[in-house]
């Protein structure tokens, strides 16, 4: 069973949210909608998101101290946070925006359409991640099990080379534990 991604929509008007919800509606993203910086940062510690939309204008925290957060945190450091904002284009604003470790930062009104293709992309990368994670815990799992039964076939392989009379029914114990994985 695969967890659907989610993306964490952030902005102090619940206008902003439900547009970014209905941009968003379709992609096989779950969105989760908060409206401050600190209600953003309490979710962070609870779910696990595939990228951030984050409003870079808004009161008590803003965008950018509220990305700082994030960054600093080992749990969430690596979620892509794209910046909205309705500010104008001011360049020191988009730079502050990826001084503080965002991938991209749109001034609106944006075209929902490159909006809904980025969110896309980050989605798929997490998907693709996750799915590299449980295939590596996969082959960690079989490589222990190889393990397991290598040393069961030298330990049966020791006991056939003993003098000792009983080493063949010893040798057949210890296979057949390993083959169920019982362990010696």
């Amino acid at each position: 069973m695969t967890e659907m991604a989610k993306a964490l929509l952030v902005d102090d008007r619940k206008d902003n949210l439900l547009a970014l919800e209905a941009i968003l509606q379709g992609l096989p993203v779950q969105s989760v909608a908060v409206e401050s910086g600190e209600a953003a940062l309490k979710r962070l510690l609870v779910d696990d998101f595939a990228v951030i939309l984050l409003d870079a204008q808004m009161p008590d925290m803003d965008g950018f101290e509220t990305a700082s957060h994030i960054k600093r945190r080992e749990r969430t450091r690596h979620v892509p946070i794209i910046f909205l904002t309705a500010a104008d284009r001011d360049a020191q604003l988009a730079l502050r925006g990826y001084a503080v470790g965002a991938v991209d930062y749109l001034t609106k009104p944006f075209d929902p359409w490159v909006l809904r293709a980025k969110v896309s992309i980050f989605v798929d990368l997490w998907t693709k991640s996750r799915q590299l994670a449980a295939q590596s815990e996969a082959v960690r799992a079989r490589e222990a099990q190889w393990r397991s039964l290598t040393e069961a076939v030298d330990a049966a392989t020791a006991q056939l080379r003993s003098d000792d009379p009983s080493a063949r029914e010893r040798a057949v114990e210890l296979l057949e534990q390993a083959r169920w994985g019982t362990g010696a």
